[in-house]
């Protein structure tokens, strides 16, 4: 299969999206309120509808989320790990910590229906609603002990693990929507990504503006590689490994593979400028994260497409 091709239209959304926002002449505002409504209505409806369509089965469903749960938990922990050992800025951690593990939910879900088509889709909703809560719970942790705000609060109000319960919730107890609602769900989901991919690129920071002294400079660079590496490489390795130990079956496999190979989320920019992070250094992780993933996760569906 030509891994290139699956990404192209993908790509050329993200890149419509860098193009607009520097082109248009559009206000930073108009952008900021179209990540808004991705995040908070667009994508949740997405998650519920999915998750309410499609029957969950634990034997067959359980080894391709054992397997990425593994790969998000060890992303975690090496995330977590470069504070001891490169003794970074608490604000750039605190930030940037959370870009070592989360994903790119636009990105995941256009690439699952191009890999599965609506099986495809409906495996990757199952992956976000179980991964979802527990990287928000871990990204959320090292701000909130930087910012000195509350952990329960934070997590309760966020839109995807509010969407992710519900579905999920709704899918365990049968519950089947009305016609008109199930409709207006499902319109709402297939507008999330296409403008999920534009609001990918139109999020995308070349250069900081912020002048940094030596030490915040080091310690930028040194944090940006390891949180990148653990991301794009020791995730996706973790999962091609504990795959091939699984035997999981082909399209389980590579929407695994695929997942725990996404670059990081846009939303983590929201998160730490709401929690009194460093913003534009996440946004700077981000966009890294993007342009690198361009070349590692072409490669790495390779190995499973």
């Amino acid at each position: 299969m030509n891994t290139i091709g699956l990404l192209i239209p993908d790509i050329s959304m993200i890149l419509l999206g860098f193009v607009l926002r520097r082109a248009s002449g559009w206000p930073r505002s108009f952008w900021d309120n179209l990540e808004k409504l991705v995040y908070f209505i667009l994508f949740p409806a997405l998650l519920v509808s999915s998750l309410l369509r499609s029957p969950l089965s634990v034997a067959r469903d359980g080894p391709a989320v054992a397997n990425t749960m593994v790969a998000v938990i060890a992303g975690i922990a090496l995330a977590w790990l470069a504070r001891p050992v490169l003794d970074p800025l608490p604000r750039h951690f605190a930030s940037g910590a959370q870009c070592g593990f989360r994903f790119n939910s636009y990105i995941a879900l256009a690439l699952a229906q191009t890999l599965g088509g609506q099986e495809g889709l409906a495996l990757c909703a199952v992956f976000i609603g179980f991964v979802v809560p527990t990287v928000n719970v871990a990204a959320v942790l090292p701000l909130a002990q930087h910012a000195g705000t509350g952990v329960v609060r934070e997590l309760l109000r966020n839109p995807l693990i509010i969407a992710t319960v519900a579905g999920l919730a709704g899918n365990v107890f049968g519950i089947q929507l009305p016609g008109v609602i199930d409709a207006t769900l499902g319109r709402l989901g297939s507008a999330a990504i296409a403008l999920g991919l534009i609001a990918v690129g139109a999020g995308l920071v070349l250069s900081r503006s912020e002048a940094l002294g030596a030490r915040e400079k080091r310690s930028s660079r040194s944090l940006a590689i390891w949180i990148t590496a653990v991301k794009l490489v020791a995730m996706p390795t973790v999962a091609l490994l504990c795959g091939l130990l699984l035997e999981l079956e082909p399209l389980p496999f590579a929407i695994s593979l695929m997942f725990c190979s996404l670059p990081t989320a846009t939303s983590c920019y929201i998160l730490a400028a709401r929690m009194g992070g460093d913003g534009e250094y996440v946004a700077y992780l981000i966009t890294v994260s993007m342009l690198a993933s361009l070349v590692s996760l072409p490669l790495w569906l390779s190995l499973v497409t």
